[in-house]
């Protein structure tokens, strides 16, 4: 039997461990929003990688929502980042810009066409930059 006033374990437990909300890491939705961007990739691509839907990342995205640990996993894996970066705790290492990243995306679209139309492509591109090479003098 326990004598009255002695340590009762539950509830010096329950006092000293803070709420969730409040041990979230703070700048997570900012960052998992700036690396998705960064990726060029919607909620609901993101979403649909992870088993999810855009509105399950757009809840990601906001300041006091935190992932739980498996998630956090499959969005490094789908965002081709670490769990460290999205956490925080290092640097993003992709430093490409969202525009940088929207044409190379684009590119890799190119690269889905037949050779020929491939060949087409680099050859308006080539154009373009002579042209705007030339203008620019």
């Amino acid at each position: 039997m326990i004598a009255s006033g002695s340590y009762s374990g539950r509830d010096s437990m329950t006092a000293s461990v803070a709420p969730v909300k409040e041990r979230a890491v703070k700048g997570f939705g900012k960052r998992l929003r700036e690396i998705r961007r960064r990726r060029v990739l919607t909620q609901g691509e993101v979403g649909t990688a992870v088993g999810g839907s855009n509105r399950v990342i757009a809840y990601y995205e906001q300041d006091d929502a935190q992932p739980p640990g498996p998630l956090l996993a499959e969005l490094a894996r789908v965002l081709k980042a670490s769990s460290d970066e999205l956490l925080g705790l290092q640097p993003v290492k992709d430093g490409t810009s969202p525009r940088t990243a929207r044409l190379l995306k684009r590119l890799r679209r190119v690269e889905e066409l037949p050779p020929a139309d491939q060949r087409a492509v680099l050859k308006l591109v080539d154009a373009l930059v002579t042209t705007r090479q030339r203008s620019s003098r």
